[in-house]
């Protein structure tokens, strides 16, 4: 991300998200998230006009979308802004404002969340499914003693 305007969003996933994979087999996952304000009259509160934010996702942060969200989700997105020029089947030319999403998660004041580290940090080449070996991830819990200090990671 260079000089694209940062953003983040909060709401809900308005369907499951696509995951599909480019010619090169790089993974790219799309999906909406509606954001609803709250606008008070009087002294009720009422829903607003909802906005639509369509979103993409790549690599190995696209798989794990696609593996870990699905409709109605609250979350937390961040990334940029940029423009996507297509043509629709009747040939017209249309710009689309879309988020390159480089951050997501679940918004925990309206659920709790599993945290399951996976392995590659996220270069897209982890097999459906697997995750990183036990002895090597520092955060697995297999119900063993807790990781000391030592055990840590570096950062």
């Amino acid at each position: 991300m260079s000089g694209e305007p940062i953003v983040t969003i909060v709401g809900n996933l308005a369907s499951d998200p696509e995951l599909k994979f480019q010619p090169s087999g790089k993974a790219v996952a799309n999906f909406t998230v509606v954001q609803t304000n709250r606008v008070k009259k009087g002294d009720t509160w009422e829903d607003g006009d909802p906005t639509w934010f369509r979103c993409a996702a790549w690599e190995g942060l696209a798989e794990n979308i696609a593996e870990s969200l699905s409709k109605g989700t609250r979350v937390i997105v961040q990334g940029a802004m940029y423009t996507r020029a297509y043509e629709t089947k009747e040939g017209e030319k249309r710009t689309s404002l879309e988020l390159r999403v480089e951050a997501i998660g679940p918004e925990l004041r309206w659920a709790s969340a599993q945290v399951t580290r996976t392995s590659g940090g996220g270069s897209g080449t982890r097999p459906a499914g697997s995750s990183a070996p036990k002895s090597d991830d520092p955060w697995a819990s297999d119900g063993a003693a807790s990781a000391t200090q030592d055990d840590a990671p570096p950062f």
